[in-house]
């Protein structure tokens, strides 16, 4: 473990202002993905739930009426399918429309009918959205709570930023610790800097951003995991450290005290001579046939993977309209296909058959 062995002034030390920066992107990609967030919510969450409440009591209507149907597949898993359900219930005339979201693999063309409530005639969909049903409410939650989730964090980290640097404004004890410098990037005399509080004796795991104008760098003290390791200094109780520079102009000393907190490390600070940089290192290249290795061998395990699940759906599953099995059930093979039907028609015969397994009534088994 690499200790700090800058020795500052035995008081209460002011720092430079703005020494914690707040990412750029902050600014504009929080709002932009919680308003994806919303909007995924507000445009699937209503027919997901319409659907739930209709699995709940299903009646497929064969004098049902399904309009223009389309299905549009996008980035190869995404399929949207919208449809105008046309119905008569009990006397009573029904004319509405149906969008579904789900991530199928499917190629080619969807057979669907129309299902209603038989509690709530007025609420109607398509048998497709029934058997996609599971994969609707997984692909909704894990898309709103990852995009939702990602945005307040966002919004999190930005607001400690802003308490870190107001706090930062009041003099306060300082103490040396090291960081680990992640990642950085120049641009023009602008030195952008990801560090990371993980290598201290009392580490918090929280990372930090900042730029250093006019030529500044950062004061290296070592390499650590084969990264660079800065020095940095915990302003009293505040959450984050701050990165220091190679000449100590963030931290309000003397001359006299500036050059006394210098003297104990081995290179000099005086101009550009003998100043340690962060300095790119040369890109590693992979050879052809490694990267075609590694890419067969990744969709080698996802193969296996998705094979495994697809076996224990159509032996062991506690039901038939659990996905992504039977998304992947009615992918494989016409001969894997049947039997993967034989084994749910085994368990689940009495009850309706799961998309993939199901007959031309969209009901039935096949």
């Amino acid at each position: 473990m690499l200790q700090p062995s800058l020795v500052l002034p035995n008081r209460q030390l002011s720092l430079a202002p703005n020494v914690i920066s707040t990412p750029s992107a902050y600014f504009w990609a929080t709002p932009i993905i919680l308003a994806i967030a919303v909007f995924l919510f507000v445009w699937e969450a209503p027919g997901v739930i319409r659907d739930f409440q209709i699995s709940q009591n299903p009646m497929t209507l064969e004098n049902g009426d399904v309009r223009n149907g389309h299905c549009t597949t996008r980035k190869a898993i995404f399929t949207d399918c919208e449809a105008r359900l046309v119905y008569s219930y009990k006397g009573q005339n029904y004319d509405t429309t149906v969008e579904i979201m789900f991530i199928d693999f499917h190629t080619g063309d969807y057979e669907t009918g129309l299902v209603i409530s038989a509690d709530h005639p007025e609420l109607a969909t398509m048998s497709l959205g029934l058997d996609m049903l599971w994969n609707r409410i997984v692909t909704l939650c894990v898309f709103v709570v990852l995009l939702g989730g990602m945005s307040l964090a966002m919004v999190f980290f930005g607001l400690r930023i802003w308490r870190v640097n107001r706090q930062l404004k009041q003099p306060a004890k300082l103490t040396p610790v090291p960081v680990e410098i992640t990642a950085f990037d120049r641009k023009r005399n602008v030195l952008s800097i990801t560090y990371n509080d993980k290598i201290a004796h009392d580490k918090t795991g929280r990372s930090a951003y900042t730029r250093m104008n006019d030529g500044q760098e950062p004061l290296i003290i070592g390499a650590a995991n084969g990264k660079a390791v800065g020095l940095a200094v915990r302003h009293g109780n505040t959450a984050l450290p701050v990165l220091l520079d190679s000449n100590l102009q963030r931290i309000k000393l003397t001359e006299d005290e500036r050059t006394a907190a210098l003297a104990p490390f081995a290179y000099h600070y005086e101009g550009d001579q003998n100043v340690p940089l962060l300095v790119e290192e040369p890109k590693k290249t992979i050879s052809i046939w490694k990267q075609f290795r590694n890419f067969f061998g990744v969709l080698l395990l996802i193969a296996i993977g998705v094979f495994g699940f697809w076996l224990w759906y159509v032996t062991s599953s506690a039901t038939q309209f659990q996905s992504p099995g039977m998304d992947i059930n009615n992918l494989m093979p016409a001969p894997l296909n049947n039997w993967g039907c034989e084994q749910l028609k085994k368990r689940f015969g009495h009850d309706r058959a799961p998309f993939g397994c199901v007959a031309g009534d969209y009901t039935s088994w096949k």
